[in-house]
């Protein structure tokens, strides 16, 4: 069995209105989906709730189960060593590798850090990471950081 490059990050679109993430999060409980990372970015009117969680397809079902549209988006976990400019480095090599970045996010993840990367190009970004001397997350190492 060939071990994933890419995972899964569970995107939930909210209006921005009292008790509407909360709604969300209680849902992903019930159904004992553990949140590993988020990312929520709003404007007045709505948010977008980007989650790493521990079983994406079925945190998924839960909400579309409770009336709640939710997507699963390919990303990339980056392996990030705590270590200045590794981060930096990285992302130059991306850069060089003409792949555009739609946003990220970070996570700790013990003795190193993972940043969550959305690209039109996952498994070239994968690709150009492990060529320049990095890591990525498996799914299976993604969905259950800390643990």
């Amino acid at each position: 069995m060939s071990v994933s490059n890419t995972i899964q990050q569970l995107s939930v679109f909210l209006e921005n209105r009292e008790g509407r993430l909360d709604e969300v999060l209680k849902v992903l409980a019930g159904a004992e989906v553990n949140i590993v990372a988020l990312s929520l970015a709003d404007t007045s009117d709505y948010g977008m709730l980007r989650m790493i969680v521990s079983d994406p397809q079925k945190g998924r079902t839960a909400l579309k189960e409770a009336g709640i549209t939710a997507m699963l988006t390919e990303v990339v976990a980056l392996r990030v060593p705590h270590a200045t400019g590794s981060l930096c480095k990285a992302m130059h090599q991306i850069v060089e590798g003409e792949v555009n970045v739609e946003y990220m996010y970070a996570f700790a993840n013990g003795n190193d850090a993972a940043a969550v990367l959305k690209s039109d190009d996952p498994e070239k970004v994968v690709n150009i990471l492990k060529g320049s001397g990095f890591d990525v997350y498996s799914a299976d190492e993604a969905y259950r950081a800390n643990q």
